[in-house]
């Protein structure tokens, strides 16, 4: 036991704001982690909202290009740095120590400060967006979240904001990945070998191994954009010697694997779902680590697969090529183990159950659509065009922000003592998923049909699918509300749930006669026995 804790024991823990600023509990700081998590996903999908309303028809609506072009850029760092890592961070700091008999996360007072500098790095982040509109702030971040130069090197002071936001937001996934890594090597129980753990604990594994080696890449690149903006260097500046091109690269190394960051997370929810509610082991365990193996491994030297316009020899185009189609061998894996879980299993259909399914469904559909990029002649047609936004939205919402919802509803009997209310879960469920799809489903066509993305304004013969997205993106955006109303109403009462919330999930629901087999979901939050 770490030693705050254990004075924790003898003189009462902290209560009051205390406990929450100076907090080295893991479920506090979860719980920091996954509420800061939801208030940055209702940030960001506000902003998509102001995107499609924009988008609605064609002309100009409610913002001027540079203010659309911002938000633009705003939503997707927001959603990504400020609303996913930090909530699978959440769902690691909560659930790993349970899940390997451990008495708290290996390094307490590092969780706690790589929790306090996401808040710092938020207010830096929505600073940079309030600066346009202020005397002497300068032009807004109109870069995308790629922050491409030449235009990043003549964007206003807000640019500065956003490299101090990224910087801290980095810091503060380094030092949480430090934290995972530390904990998973060396706070297992005795007789817990890496080969019994769950598989969430492995994917976090590879989500912090990942981060730990491509963040400081990603500070690196801005830390330059950030010499050539003030210091007269000439890194990306062609005039002086230095090469645009660079910064692709030194983004997209982190880029890339960054994906794998939001991806890896889900799948360990989803190796604890799907078993539970198909009763029975999850198919191919070995095999599934193998894989994360695989990916991890493959995510590092794909990168170059998003610059196959910028002039790459014909060589490098290739190989990029080549290993991207290579990589969706190990995601395939994935997806039949899920498959072959659920095959034949006695399966119930409860609001995680169903995420789950959606996802093996959706995620599959990008992974078809991913292929289709990585053929270099074909990306040269879709490259920049709607069919991109629809592909890497089909991939993250059901590849992490759907395994997150998962995650939650699955876990929040055991976070709360409470049953959250299945009858509001399955309506958001599939309010949610009908108002997905119906988003960015069409997106495919507009994009086929040579729509360019991170435009203002567009074609009339565009306007109608256009017009049917927003419709989308307002059923999506609201149907979140119906989630913070169940978290909430859970949280205050409700149900009290077991032990084993989920043992037998509900299995009078099956219309089975007999009663189920069911491996207690939670089986591995009880220590094992020592090995001597």
């Amino acid at each position: 036991m770490s030693t705050t804790a254990v004075a924790e024991e003898h003189h009462g823990a902290p209560s009051g704001l205390k406990r929450w600023l100076f907090s080295t509990n893991h479920k506090d700081i979860g719980t920091m982690y996954l509420i800061f998590a939801l208030v940055m996903m209702f940030t960001g999908g506000a902003l998509a909202m102001l995107i499609r309303a924009e988008l609605f028809m064609p002309g100009l609506q409610i913002m001027q290009p540079d203010i659309y072009n911002m938000i633009l850029t705003d939503h997707a760092l927001i959603m990504i740095f400020g609303a996913v890592m930090p909530a699978a961070t959440g769902l690691a700091n909560w659930m790993l120590p349970m899940m390997l008999g451990a008495p708290d996360m290996a390094l307490p007072r590092l969780n706690n400060l790589s929790f306090w500098l996401l808040p710092a790095a938020a207010a830096l982040l929505l600073t940079s967006m309030v600066l346009p509109f202020l005397p002497g702030g300068g032009a807004p971040v109109t870069t995308g979240w790629t922050l491409y130069p030449p235009l990043s090197v003549q964007s206003g002071m807000g640019m500065d904001f956003t490299i101090f936001a990224i910087h801290l937001l980095g810091a503060s996934s380094i030092l949480g990945s430090i934290n995972i890594v530390v904990t998973i090597l060396n706070m297992r129980a005795p007789g817990m070998t890496m080969m019994k753990m769950p598989m969430f604990a492995w994917c976090m594994l590879f989500t912090a191994l990942l981060l730990i080696i491509v963040a400081p890449v990603l500070a690196g690149g801005v830390t330059m954009l950030l010499f050539d903006r003030h210091f007269g260097t000439s890194f990306f500046d062609a005039a002086g010697g230095g090469d645009p091109v660079l910064f692709q690269h030194l983004f997209w190394f982190f880029g890339h694997p960054e994906v794998y960051v939001m991806l890896l997370p889900a799948i360990g929810v989803l190796s604890m779902v799907i078993p539970t509610f198909s009763r029975k082991p999850l198919f191919g365990y070995k095999a599934l680590v193998g894989g994360l193996i695989f990916l991890f491994s493959l995510s590092l030297i794909v990168w170059a697969h998003h610059q196959y316009t910028v002039g790459m020899s014909p060589l490098a185009t290739e190989y990029f090529m080549i290993m991207t189609i290579v990589i969706s061998i190990p995601v395939g894996l994935m997806i039949l183990n899920f498959l072959m879980t659920m095959w034949r299993g006695a399966m119930t259909f409860e609001t995680p159950m169903l995420y789950a399914i959606s996802i093996v469904i959706m995620f599959s559909f990008a992974g078809v659509t991913g292929v289709m990029l990585a053929v270099v002649p074909a990306d040269m047609e879709y490259h920049d065009t709607y069919f991109v936004v629809a592909h890497f939205h089909y991939a993250l919402l059901p590849g992490a922000l759907f395994g997150l919802f998962a995650g939650v509803f699955y876990w929040l009997p055991k976070w709360t003592g409470h049953m959250y209310d299945e009858k509001l879960g399955k309506i958001f469920f599939w309010w949610n998923i009908i108002g997905f799809n119906l988003t960015f489903f069409p997106q495919h066509f507009v994009g086929l049909a040579g729509m360019p993305r991170r435009i203002v304004d567009y074609s009339p013969q565009f306007a109608e699918i256009n017009m049917l997205s927003s419709i989308g993106a307002f059923i999506f955006g609201t149907s979140h509300l119906l989630f913070l109303y169940i978290v909430i109403k859970c949280i205050r009462g409700g149900e009290k749930a077991g032990d084993m919330p989920w043992e037998g999930a509900k299995a009078g629901t099956t219309g089975l006669e007999w009663e189920l087999p069911s491996p207690p979901p939670f089986h591995s939050y009880t220590t094992p026995p020592v090995v001597r």
